[in-house]
């Protein structure tokens, strides 16, 4: 079986975060979502599942951070292009995500920030991997 990640995210809403995370390109699986949580798909090796509060807490023995005011985790996602950042990131705010900053050029990496309604911080993001790894070698070399 291939490796995958499978990212848990507490709710507020599991109808709407779905709706939020179908609106930005994520694929809802029927065989894990119900009215506790969606299995979100991102490619064949990503999953996001939207749980609500109470089933997450299940879980754990920790109290569960509001991602409004705190921060859990930054989450990240690549892209090829800086059109496809900035159309994810359009679709997010469409769909009533929140950006987070102004989008940020490094000449090698493009980068836009944005949260969901339950504020839970993504970052999409295109690199040029060998610009980028010419540019992390430059400093050392001076």
């Amino acid at each position: 079986m291939p490796r995958k990640i499978f990212v848990n995210l507490p709710v507020t809403d599991v109808a709407r975060a779905t709706a939020f995370y179908e609106a930005i390109g994520f694929e809802k699986n029927p065989t894990f979502s119900n009215e506790q949580g969606s299995g979100m798909v991102w490619s064949d090796a990503i999953y996001v599942m939207l749980l609500a509060r109470p089933f997450y807490q299940t879980f754990t023995r920790k109290e569960i951070i509001d991602p409004r005011t705190h921060s859990g985790a930054l989450l990240a996602l690549s892209f090829d292009t800086r059109e496809e950042v900035d159309a994810i990131t359009q679709a997010a705010l469409a769909a009533g995500g929140t950006e987070l900053h102004d989008p940020e050029d490094m000449g090698f990496m493009y980068s836009r920030a944005f949260e969901d309604p339950d504020g839970h911080g993504w970052g999409p993001f295109s690199m040029d991997e060998a610009a980028a790894a010419q540019s992390m070698a430059q400093p050392a070399e001076a």
